[in-house]
């Protein structure tokens, strides 16, 4: 029995090893990502593998898989013999961006709508209640609403293929929205365009839900492109 038990425990530990390495990875890469969505890591610097260990506290291996997926979202780029940079950002990606964007996420918010359960609507309903008491000016808090809304119909749509791709681009995004919060960009409508886009799930009116949030993303893609022009 004692025999058993060791080899049980054994087991156990084999077993949590890659579990842990799994969740440094994951907060290696969101962590990292969080910075460059939020410019923290500008386009075309230069990734320090070494301060970012420093900084964040984790390890080379769990860095370099976070640095792997970024890669893979299009966050950042590796030259041979020169190092790891953070992906520019131009008005042709944006176009590609927002192609991909402006089909996906009206599906989702369709099927968010189609598909909405008790818990998904006490959500939209707590999401109602802020956006009502948030202020316009108030850039910063108005991001983080953004991305739990847009998060929140992913989520509802329930299909976890969709929800990857979605995020995928979602990322590359909201770097863009970032890069243009401070120059005078349209949040007062977008606001109300999430209030009504969140109605029309709670309702389950689909294609209500749909036809909100492509417009949505329409208007994020003249409102970049507008000041992404002048600069």
């Amino acid at each position: 029995m004692a025999s058993q038990a060791r080899e049980l425990a054994a087991r156990r530990t084999r077993g949590s090893a890659p579990d842990i390495a799994r969740s440094q990875s994951e907060e290696a890469y969101l962590r990292i990502r969080d910075r460059i969505v939020c410019l923290d890591m500008p386009p075309g610097s230069v990734v320090e593998e070494g301060r970012l260990r420093d900084e964040l506290e984790i390890g080379r291996t769990p860095i370099r898989e976070a640095l792997q997926r970024l890669a893979w979202e299009s966050l950042v780029r590796s030259v041979p013999h020169r190092g790891t940079f953070v992906t520019d950002v131009n008005i042709t990606d944006l176009a590609r961006i927002t192609e991909v964007r402006v089909v996906l996420e009206g599906h989702a918010a369709r099927l968010a709508a189609e598909r909405i359960g008790p818990s998904e609507k006490e959500v939209i309903g707590d999401l109602l209640e802020r956006l009502d008491g948030v202020e316009p000016t108030n850039t910063r808090e108005l991001m983080e609403l953004d991305q739990e809304i847009h998060r929140h119909i992913y989520r509802s749509a329930r299909n976890s293929f969709l929800e990857n791709t979605l995020e995928r681009y979602f990322n590359l995004s909201l770097r863009l929205w970032y890069l243009v919060l401070d120059h005078g960009v349209r949040l007062r409508e977008a606001v109300e365009e999430h209030v009504e886009l969140l109605r029309a799930v709670l309702a389950g009116d689909g294609q209500r839900a749909e036809d909100c949030m492509r417009r949505h993303v329409m208007g994020f893609e003249r409102e970049v492109r507008k000041v992404l022009v002048e600069r």
